[in-house]
């Protein structure tokens, strides 16, 4: 193997980046782009519902109970209205997504020690942040009960009311959430986010890289050249893989710095188990410069083996745990899903190579395996 000709492949490749706008531009802006626009674009946090009210009681505990809502940040109140006909226009437009009715006598019914039922309408039209606003309302509603049911107890057994709250919930229940504290989504999207940016990027410079000198021509002078096959291959994904080292550290720095995420394990074991994932990444785009002859191709063929199953089979968007069995065992097909683990593990569990190190060796046998397919595929003649 002669170095002199990888370099020379390698500097003739950096001045074709550097020369062309568009790949200079898909080269560090592109991955960058992709990153803040889907990072700030998709959240699973569930705040600021808006919703109305229909009182139709208006009494002082009519008010105590809504204001539980309008004090809540879960929610964002939008105001009364004056009849139940007045909220289907409101959900229809999407002007408020949560409803809520109180009935007459509801203050009467609940002193008197009778039940009494305020209704609910929630928008469905996205049914995970329904069923977490459901769960938002069920709960102000339980605290409203214990609340109540203590203040009751209080009054007819001569006690206090923490003793009532006592007798009322003798169990509690105390969360406390491991990892990701405050339950910041964007935590766990941001950090997940490299996985996607990386798997995306490098196969497209690397495709692009290689059918290019396909499309113009230029490849003919590789095949009539004295440099062997697996010399032209290093100096060709050298510049590609180069740049993706430098954008992971540049992606690291905006999840923590701009999106506030915390890393809690090693860097230079998340360095390296990255820089894996990229030679994974790079392969693949190796591979499918082989199969293809065009730009165009490149491109959704890339986008194929790519960012389908980074968005969908790396557990980023969809646990894994709630996809049917085939597709569990699909998404272990994907260096994707194992990459993710390391990151997550990184940015939030503060896991290292003892915990990991069968993720990184996955990745390691994918490098290789792509790695060799390439090699094995790229001949020194054009294709019949």
């Amino acid at each position: 193997m002669n170095f002199t000709r990888i370099w020379a492949v390698t500097y003739k490749e950096w001045r074709e980046i550097f020369r062309d706008r568009l790949f200079f531009t898909m080269a560090f802006v592109l991955p960058i782009s992709i990153f803040l626009v889907v990072g700030f674009g998709i959240s699973f946090d569930v705040e600021k519902i808006t919703f109305a009210v229909l009182d139709q009681d208006n009494t002082a505990m009519s008010r105590d109970f809504l204001h539980r809502f309008i004090d809540s940040r879960y929610f964002d109140y939008k105001g009364h209205v004056q009849s139940e006909r007045e909220f289907d226009p409101l959900l229809a437009d999407s002007d408020i997504r949560f409803a809520i009715i109180i009935p007459p006598r509801f203050e009467e019914q609940l002193l008197s020690g009778q039940a009494t039922s305020v209704q609910s309408l929630i928008d469905g039209v996205f049914p995970y942040r329904a069923e977490v606003a459901k769960g938002y309302v069920s709960a102000i509603i339980a605290n409203f009960n214990a609340q109540s049911l203590a203040d009751h107890l209080a009054r007819k057994r001569g006690i206090t009311k923490g003793q009532a709250i006592v007798q009322v919930s003798p169990l509690r229940l105390e969360s406390r959430y491991l990892y990701n504290q405050a339950l910041r989504s964007q935590w766990s999207i941001s950090s997940g986010l490299m996985m996607l940016v990386l798997m995306v990027a490098p196969p497209f410079l690397t495709a692009l890289g290689v059918v290019r000198e396909k499309e113009n021509g230029s490849i003919y002078n590789i095949y009539a050249s004295t440099i062997s096959r697996s010399e032209f291959i290093l100096g060709k994904l050298l510049p590609y893989l180069l740049i993706s080292c430098l954008n992971i550290l540049i992606l690291w720095w905006l999840v923590m710095h701009v999106f506030g995420t915390p890393f809690k394990g090693h860097p230079l074991f998340y360095y390296i188990a990255s820089v894996i994932y990229v030679i994974c990444t790079v392969g693949v785009g190796l591979v499918v410069s082989l199969l293809v002859r065009t730009q165009v191709a490149a491109v959704m063929l890339t986008i194929v083996l790519s960012f389908v199953p980074a968005m969908l089979y790396s557990g980023l968007l969809v646990p894994i745990e709630s996809m049917g069995m085939a597709t569990q065992v699909e998404s272990h097909l994907f260096p994707t899903f194992y990459y993710l683990r390391i990151t997550w593990g990184s940015f939030l569990k503060g896991l290292g190579w003892v915990e990991l190190w069968f993720d990184v060796a996955v990745l390691v046998s994918y490098a290789l395996i792509l790695g060799v397919i390439g090699f094995l595929n790229f001949h020194k003649r054009p294709a019949e």
